[in-house]
């Protein structure tokens, strides 16, 4: 199971704990922040902020509040948190400053 690495009410959620070895291949690792970052938004410490970030497995990491509690009830039909999964949620400038970086399919 992953590690979370906690801050400030924010969870980087599965990305370390991927990167302790997945059967003998190479760990993944962080390959760019996706959208601007947080000193940008206007964040003043430029800590505990929203981030994503696209990883070398062609995955993304999400830094957010961890709203699993809260919100796991209010999934819609067909849609559901795994033990091993958070909710995580980013403010909507985080989500529309990335889309920029994110490529079209």
């Amino acid at each position: 199971m992953g590690r979370r690495a906690r801050s400030g009410g924010y969870v980087l959620a599965g990305v370390f704990g991927a990167a302790e070895f997945l059967g003998g291949r190479m760990p993944v690792q962080i390959i760019r922040r996706v959208g601007d970052p947080p000193c940008i938004r206007g964040s003043v410490t430029g800590e505990t902020c929203p981030d994503l970030f696209e990883l070398s497995d062609g995955s993304f990491a999400v830094i957010g509040t961890d709203a699993t509690e809260a919100r796991d009830q209010l999934l819609p039909p067909g849609a559901v948190c795994a033990e091993s999964e958070r909710i995580v949620v980013v403010t909507r400038e985080t989500l529309i400053r990335a889309k920029k970086d994110i490529p079209d399919v």
